[in-house]
């Protein structure tokens, strides 16, 4: 789901120019903006919140340091790729933090909340159920992984997932199916108890 950008607020092409022009604040709206899918996007590939704030961090400061040469390349009279520019750069470090041999997602991660009236049997419950359904998700192929991430935790749309990706958009939207269908499977295979 795409953030609807209100009407004075400027667009990412017009951040984008503002920056080639001097105004040092303009990138930093345009992280402002971003702050919540990047970081949404390192959470899948990191055991803690505090490790995705680091991941995110770097994406950003990475951004900042290849902005001026990326930007004046591009023409900033139409859309400017700045979003998918962004996620590719937070993915392929979100990638390296994984490859390095730290987890792709947390195995077990607690609930931040209980639900009202959850009894901590519940909690514990369908923290387990989580638990299960990230693990399935690491048996995803790689491109399926990513596709289904970029969906679900990004809130992209498929435009912006191919865009992202350099694949076309029925592509991503095939990788989307395979992979909820994958994992409707693996869920449906679970003893009844542990659904």
């Amino acid at each position: 789901m795409a953030l609807v950008q209100a009407a004075t607020e400027p667009s990412d092409e017009a951040l984008c120019r503002a920056f080639l022009a001097g105004d040092e604040a303009a990138f930093g709206t345009l992280v402002e903006r971003h702050r919540a899918l990047v970081f949404a996007l390192m959470r899948r590939y990191t055991a803690r919140p505090e490790d995705a704030a680091d991941l995110a961090q770097q994406a950003f400061l990475r951004a900042l340091e290849a902005s001026r040469r990326v930007f004046s390349r591009w023409s900033l009279s139409g859309p400017a790729p700045f979003r998918a520019w962004l996620i590719r750069i937070a993915l392929n470090l979100a990638k390296n933090h994984a490859r390095q041999g730290r987890r792709w997602l947390q195995a077990v991660q607690l609930p931040e909340a209980e639900a009202p009236g959850e009894s901590a049997q519940e909690a514990l419950e369908r923290t387990e159920r989580e638990r299960r359904v990230r693990a399935a998700v690491l048996t995803l192929p790689r491109r399926q992984r990513e596709v289904l991430t970029l969906r679900v935790d990004g809130g992209l749309g498929f435009r912006e997932i191919a865009e992202t990706l350099g694949i076309t958009e029925t592509n991503a939207k095939v990788n989307f199916h395979h992979a909820v269908k994958r994992l409707r499977a693996q869920v449906a295979e679970l003893p009844e108890e542990e659904r």
